[in-house]
């Protein structure tokens, strides 16, 4: 069994961005989650303006959380520029009521603001202080787009990494697992790379050398990054087996779940051991978020 540790769904229908789809329910979350072998999942709601037409509230998911307490593990959100906009702000006292509320997590932190901008430090430095993990989405610009930034080559993750050592961090996006290769081009950054992983990019590096550092392997993006080279996707599994977890990032209800397939793939060929498998289905899920 899966445990998921990224999923978006609303216990009403609610339009995402573009108003073309609704989210996905709990319930239809549920039935889909049978046929897959997915145990439980990680809600993560969403907040920041710049990727969610209608927020949504953390009380929200602690909601789908009390309905479906076996199936859904909530998480809160807390965007930097909550209480006062400012790198002052007292974001601790937020997180704390929420962590003792049952929260296991915070994310997906979307806001698109720099990784260095103070409002950004002071959350992170906050969440390191309250003890749960961070998921964070990355993106390759600033404007237009959600998630925070960075620049290429990652270097304002990896002073947060530095700075920030006892937080642990869930890297997720395109903009992050494009870098799991050197880049051909900073445009690599915006979509999706398939050409194969002939010399390594930071991702794999900052992993070696930060221990902080954590893979959520959602979506499109995370399934990619292993997918464009199936021979490196081992070797980045093997060496990285306690701190990559298996994901999703369900959000309407026909978004495709390729990871499923790719992971059963390599463990029924032989190419990653039930050992590994399980770790990255469910085992390093259980022990980061506290699930024993």
């Amino acid at each position: 069994m899966f445990i998921d540790v990224h999923v978006h769904t609303r216990s009403e229908p609610a339009p995402l961005r573009g108003g073309q789809q609704a989210y996905a329910t709990p319930e239809y979350l549920i039935e889909r989650y049978d046929g897959l072998g997915i145990e439980k999942a990680a809600v993560l709601p969403g907040i920041s303006p710049e990727c969610t037409l209608i927020p949504q509230s953390n009380e929200e998911v602690l909601a789908i959380h009390a309905r479906h307490p076996e199936r859904f593990i909530p998480f809160c959100n807390v965007d930097p520029r909550a209480v006062a906009n400012s790198p002052t702000a007292p974001l601790g006292d937020v997180l704390r009521y929420y962590r003792d509320q049952g929260c296991r997590g915070i994310g997906e932190v979307t806001a698109n603001l720099p990784i260095r901008d103070l409002r950004v430090q002071n959350l992170f430095r906050h969440v390191q202080d309250v003890g749960i993990p961070l998921t964070f989405h990355l993106a390759h610009r600033i404007g237009g787009i959600y998630g925070l930034y960075d620049d290429p080559g990652l270097p304002q993750l990896e002073e947060a990494l530095r700075s920030f050592p006892k937080l642990n961090f869930l890297g997720h996006s395109q903009t992050f697992w494009a870098e799991m290769g050197r880049l051909e081009t900073p445009l690599d950054r915006a979509g999706y790379p398939t050409t194969a992983i002939n010399e390594e990019g930071v991702v794999p590096k900052l992993f070696r050398r930060y221990p902080n550092m954590h893979g959520d392997l959602s979506a499109g993006s995370g399934c990619n990054a292993l997918r464009r080279d199936p021979d490196y996707a081992v070797q980045f599994l093997n060496e990285f087996q306690d701190r990559l977890l298996f994901g999703t990032d369900i959000c309407a209800p026909d978004t495709p779940t390729p990871l499923v397939d790719f992971l059963c793939e390599l463990r029924d060929s032989g190419r990653i051991s039930e050992e590994i498998f399980r770790k990255v289905a469910r085992e390093n899920a259980v022990r980061l978020l506290g699930l024993e």
